[in-house]
């Protein structure tokens, strides 16, 4: 704990910097504002200037010419105080929104280029409040709050100075508890950030949470679960209401003070003012004057309240979503990496271990070699490490140690983007977007023309069920491809596999969605697809890799046979067992491998 300490001051400034920045690239706009303010704030002590005039020389003296320049003055400053205000929220207004609009960009581009490893440990709910919910926070940042804020700051100087012009005596007294409320301000709202920040995170939290629980609603109402996710539900609302009822006693107690320092001032008003006019000192006029005068000093310290809140928010959100811009991208060295063109597709694992908790090995020191255009098949109990295996392929995870080359070129050395470039995956669980059937096909290659994603789907045969429906391939599937089975998903996947024409192709159960019928109808697609590929299959149904050039099985991280179908049925060891397992079948002879195994795969 002791060690924590120090790092407080320098997130702090480094917060501020964010901020300046921000306030930086608006400034054209800001600047801009910032006369506009003056002159918005300068033009409404004109009515209570002149109402000093009109009690002592129109109505006390009856200089009745002088009210028709006063009308004049006030209704001039009535009118510049309109259109400026409008200036200011049309101007400010569309500062903050361009501001937040572009920080919600920064953001998403971001998070996009984060680790797999980072979306494996946060929340979908979390990050997308940070990337909606935080940069709203700006508003009052780049909007009309600071320049408000400033405007009020100036105002009340302004009008203290007049105060003090009537009556320094007075003026002293409201000055001294003005500074005594703003020193109070201010350890506020040092108190009250970071309760806000903590709120951000329970809004997370919760969205989070709910996004889950409406995502998997087949499985809350299957098991029965709704009375357990309210209860989850509710204790999280709870520890967001007490962090709100923690804020609003901070506000409020700034609220009653504020109450408390416009009634104090009332009343050195009323004393003072009431002797000072008794005296001789002030004029009646005078005395009226200075009591709509300190309205521009009260009102501006209530609005700097108000505002103060809305910036100890966005300086919390500024603070949570540095720490997400704060977190390393997994494309961050490709700017120093020389560009690849072309990859022909020869994989090699050259003692490769991997560990996604400090201490506790996936896969243990695996070596293998997959020369260009090889297919192979990787077998084995459910948590053995095959799609670990796949996954450091695709370059979602990095090794904890040893080395993988591509073309004889070490994988970290290569820039990602191209790398991926030339990747194609099928996975297991075929995820669809909210979007049209040709518009998830068209994902694999966005600059395919419209032949080339028609193509794909008919040797994925997408075609059979897209032409069932009205639109056709312009149906939108619905939220993760809701409208579709398990297995015209799997076809989809395929087909925008098919279409990104990869060099290096991984199928992740790619077929365990479809039925018989339909896993023979795809299964030439596939073959299609996989000709001249380096491909990585991971299949649970052994008929489905009986002709790869390479059969690895996998057991507890570890490579415990490879060879071919042949050679492993041969061997007689796990993937013999496997087979005969599966198939129901015993293969206790070879007379002639080759013939006998195309005999067991027909039974």
């Amino acid at each position: 704990m002791a060690e924590a300490q120090p790092e407080k001051p320098s997130r702090t400034r480094t917060v501020f910097r964010e901020a300046v920045a921000i306030i930086w690239r608006a400034r054209s706009r800001l600047l801009l504002g910032l006369p506009l303010m003056l002159v918005n704030r300068l033009s409404g002590l004109v009515l209570p200037w002149v109402t000093k005039y009109l009690i002592d020389d129109v109505i006390a003296r009856g200089n009745q010419q002088m009210l028709w320049k006063l009308v004049a003055a006030g209704g001039a400053a009535a009118v510049v105080s309109s259109s400026t205000d409008y200036s200011l929220a049309q101007i400010l207004g569309i500062a903050a929104q361009r501001s937040i609009t572009n920080l919600r960009i920064r953001l998403q581009r971001h998070v996009q280029r984060l680790p797999v490893s980072y979306f494996d440990s946060t929340k979908t709910g979390v990050l997308v409040a940070r990337v909606m919910n935080d940069a709203e926070g700006i508003r009052n940042l780049v909007g009309t709050g600071l320049v408000q804020m400033f405007g009020g700051v100036v105002t009340a100087s302004i009008a203290i100075s007049i105060l003090f012009y009537f009556s320094a005596r007075l003026a002293s007294i409201i000055l001294g508890v003005v500074v005594v409320f703003m020193v109070i301000l201010y350890y506020a709202f040092n108190t009250v950030r970071p309760i806000f920040k903590k709120r951000s995170e329970l809004n997370a939290a919760i969205t989070g949470r709910l996004n889950e629980n409406f995502s998997g609603i087949r499985v809350v109402k299957a098991y029965r679960a709704e009375r357990r996710e309210s209860r989850v539900f509710a204790h999280s609302a709870h520890d967001l209401f007490r962090n709100v009822m923690a804020t609003m006693r901070t506000i409020s107690g700034v609220g009653a003070l504020t109450s408390l320092l416009t009634g104090i001032v009332g009343i050195a008003v009323l004393i003072v003012g009431g002797r000072e006019v008794i005296a001789g000192r002030m004029t009646l006029g005078s005395l009226v004057s200075f009591t709509l005068f300190l309205g521009f000093v009260v009102v501006p310290i209530v609005q700097i309240v108000s505002i103060g809140t809305q910036l100890s928010e966005a300086f919390a959100g500024l603070e949570r979503m540095r720490e997400i811009l704060s977190e390393p991208t997994e494309d961050a060295a490709d700017a120093s990496r020389a560009k690849v063109e072309t990859i022909h597709g020869d994989v090699e694992f050259r003692d490769v271990t991997f560990e996604y908790s400090a201490g506790i090995p996936v896969l243990h020191e695996v070596s293998l070699t997959a020369a260009a255009g090889q297919s192979i098949a990787l077998v084995g109990p459910s948590g053995s490490g095959k799609s670990t295996l796949v996954s450091l392929v695709a370059a979602f995870h990095k090794p904890t140690s040893g080395t993988i080359y591509v073309d004889g070129r070490d994988m970290a050395t290569l820039r990602l983007a191209d790398y991926r470039s030339h990747l194609g995956i099928v996975p297991q669980d075929s995820f669809l977007f909210a979007d049209t059937i040709y518009a998830n096909i068209a994902l694999g290659n966005p600059h395919a023309g419209r032949e080339d994603v028609i193509r794909a789907a008919h040797i994925a045969h997408v075609d059979e069920f897209a032409d069932s429906f009205v639109d056709g391939y312009d149906t939108v599937v619905g939220e993760r491809g809701v409208k579709l089975s398990g297995g015209q998903k799997q076809r989809v996947a395929i087909a925008r596999a098919i279409v990104a024409d990869p060099r290096i192709l991984i199928l992740d159960e790619a077929t365990s969605s479809l039925d018989s019928e339909s896993e023979s109808l795809i299964q030439d697609g596939l073959n299609s697809l996989m000709r001249g590929r380096t491909t990585f299959v991971i299949a649970h149904r052994l008929s489905t890799i009986r002709k790869a050039d390479q059969i690895l099985v996998i057991d507890g991280g570890r490579i415990t046979e490879r060879g071919t179908h042949a050679e492993l049925m041969l061997l007689g060891g796990r993937y013999r067992a496997l087979y005969e397992k599966q198939y129901g079948i015993a293969v206790n002879r070879f007379i002639n491998p080759g013939e006998e195994l195309e005999d067991v795969a027909r039974r």
